[in-house]
């Protein structure tokens, strides 16, 4: 993989943070995106992200680049070929939620989840595809989540996008499959990340206990998951989702 170039979505922070570090540790180009969240100084964060990978001696290029917007997405992933050369392998990482009860869930809770969490790994999957295309080469992972399975109360607009992202990744499987392309989704349990600070200590609880290893994922768990997926000792390996969740969706 030494020498290669990655696209993570969502890069500056949490698990994608985990994952573009991941890629640096193994000789790995990156380009990540981001884009300003409320109440999070996402701009500082990513600052430190692009400092950290550089410090595994790659080459890095982080943008703000909102993944709902095609046009964004695919002016992004140009730039990162014309700074990093050919791009080998995309996360699509980068997710949102708004949580309520579908009856009382106000229409944009919904459309920004569906927008960002599916729409945006489409938007990435459909501008890399051309070049994955002609070069016969490439690795799609995309970030789903166990709640697409066992989704909890308040989440049908995470939960529906998640599940969508399943069906995309098999799809898009499909259709690149005979270009040499890899396509696969991880779907992670409770991962301890900023985001996790603001659930109810009740729900950790739960989370752990009902993991039938006792713990919540580290973003490195997942992280690991994601590189073995674009390697090539995962040649053989498309269309799958990897639950990464310590046994949470076996209850």
């Amino acid at each position: 993989m030494r020498g290669h170039t990655a696209i993570v979505t969502g890069g500056a922070t949490g698990m994608g943070r985990a994952i573009a570090v991941d890629f640096a540790r193994r000789g790995v180009n990156v380009a990540f995106n981001y884009i300003e969240l409320p109440h999070r100084d996402v701009s500082s964060q990513a600052v430190l992200t692009e400092a950290a990978l550089r410090g595994c001696g790659v080459e890095v290029y982080g943008a703000h680049c909102d993944v709902r917007d095609r046009r964004a997405v695919e002016r992004f992933i140009r730039d990162a070929r014309d700074k990093l050369g050919e791009v080998h392998y995309l996360v699509n990482n980068a997710g949102i939620h708004h949580d309520a009860a579908l009856w009382r869930m106000p229409e944009d809770a919904w459309d920004d989840v569906v927008k960002t969490n599916l729409t945006g790994s489409f938007n990435a999957i459909r501008a890399v595809a051309p070049y994955f295309r002609a070069q016969r080469y490439g690795k799609i992972v995309s970030i789903a989540s166990h709640q697409a399975y066992t989704p909890g109360f308040g989440l049908a607009n995470y939960a529906a996008s998640k599940a969508a992202v399943v069906g995309l990744t098999k799809a898009a499987a499909v259709e690149l499959g005979a270009y040499n392309v890899n396509v696969n989704a991880v779907a992670p349990g409770f991962v301890r990340t900023e985001l996790i600070d603001t659930l109810p200590p009740e729900v950790l609880s739960d989370a752990e206990h009902e993991s039938v290893l006792g713990r919540i994922a580290e973003p490195e768990d997942v992280a690991h998951v994601v590189l073995f997926l674009c390697s090539d000792e995962a040649r053989h390996i498309t269309g799958q989702v990897i639950f990464v969740d310590g046994g949470l969706t076996l209850h």
